[in-house]
């Protein structure tokens, strides 16, 4: 299951609307990664999300030649998400919605405030160091991240449709 969802998450995040740096891409993997957390357990969401955005993130790395460090950011932001899915997955239709409201949110700062310091100190071919308050405002078009927002209810349809099917097989 884990190889399956890794391909999945990998082909969503590679093929994806392409912005530029530090942005990177609205990428269409959020409703399967968040899905996935609120379908299976923590263990394999988890595994799932952080590889398969790992390897998605590393063929734009390669191919399209972005800095190095998208690679491993992209699952210090995305990781936790599928463990906050997991979490509101326990809790009710209600808080679902709110986990993923809550998982964007944690994405978009996970990704905001490490180009802050990136920016502010210069690290990682973020070019030369710029100071706190120049870094900040860089680092700020992370914000357009809360556009994966529009992904809740998609990924509530997906998550409804598949549900039965888990349960069937005794996935979740």
């Amino acid at each position: 299951m884990i190889a399956v969802f890794s391909a999945l998450i990998a082909v969503g995040t590679f093929f994806s609307v392409k912005l530029p740096v530090p942005l990177g891409e609205i990428t269409w993997s959020p409703p399967i990664y968040l899905a996935l957390g609120a379908l299976v357990g923590p263990g394999t969401s988890v595994a799932a999300t952080a590889l398969g955005s790992f390897i998605g993130e590393s063929l734009n790395v390669a191919l399209l030649g972005w800095p190095a460090i998208y690679a491993p950011g992209i699952v210090w932001a995305r990781a936790p998400e599928a463990l906050i899915m997991w979490w509101a997955s326990r809790k009710g239709t209600k808080t679902l919605a709110a986990g993923m409201i809550v998982a964007t949110v944690f994405e978009t700062l996970a990704f905001f405030l490490s180009d802050w310091m990136f920016y502010t100190f210069g690290l990682f071919g973020y070019g030369a160091a710029q100071g706190l308050a120049t870094g900040f405002w860089t680092a700020s078009v992370d914000f357009l991240t809360l556009l994966d927002l529009a992904y809740v209810p998609v990924t509530l349809v997906i998550i409804r449709v598949a549900r039965p099917a888990f349960k069937r097989l005794a996935l979740n």
